[in-house]
């Protein structure tokens, strides 16, 4: 249900798992993980989904089996941050939960018209994974991360872009062909040159 395509250096990592609007198994996180640690040559990892759904997060089930304070959430959004090539998260729809933090995780972030943003753990009894309220934070700002995660305000799109939370609104018939275009300086440059920028920009 985790799809790696290899594009040469570019990496895409597709979600496919839409009759469940992309929710994660325990299997699903652990793959997901394990890609992002395997991807220190990639020079793009690019991340989608299936369907309408980026992804609502973990499964309900599994969540309430323990999955949602699973230590692989943070060692997935940990390998996405460390990795030096550049990241790009395609977001087909709606992103929830838990999965926030691969694509807070992410280099950058763009989204279809109609994708929601939210993060209900607290309301659900959960702390976020440890590093994903600073990302948040750094991204759009102490008080509306709090909004997101204290006050488990929605995000529309429009909104999301105002804020910084998300870097462009694409055409859904568009995301995978602009999310292609953006990779496609990185991987054309020199690795070392390219590699060099994105820690001058940390």
């Amino acid at each position: 249900m985790i799809q790696l395509e290899k594009d040469g250096d570019l990496w895409c990592v597709t979600i496919d798992r839409p009759d469940k609007a992309n929710s994660l198994t325990p299997q699903m996180l652990c793959d997901l993980a394990e890609i992002a640690e395997s991807a220190m040559d990639a020079r793009v990892l690019l991340l989608t989904g299936k369907g309408k759904v980026f992804s609502a997060g973990a499964d309900l089930d599994a969540a309430k089996a323990g999955m949602a304070t699973s230590p692989d959430w943070e060692r997935l959004s940990g390998a996405i941050a460390r990795l030096p090539g550049l990241t790009i998260a395609a977001l087909n729809g709606t992103l929830a939960g838990g999965a926030n933090g691969m694509a807070l995780a992410c280099d950058i972030r763009i989204a279809v018209p109609g994708a929601k943003f939210f993060y209900p753990v607290m309301k659900l009894g959960y702390l976020p994974q440890p590093s994903d309220p600073a990302r948040l934070a750094a991204l759009v700002g102490p008080s509306r991360a709090k909004m997101i995660l204290m006050a488990g305000q929605k995000i529309e799109t429009e909104e999301a872009l105002a804020w910084g939370l998300i870097d462009r609104i694409v055409a859904p018939d568009q995301l995978m062909t602009v999310a292609r275009g953006l990779a496609a300086d990185t991987l054309a440059a020199t690795p070392e040159i390219a590699r060099g920028i994105k820690a001058l920009c940390r």
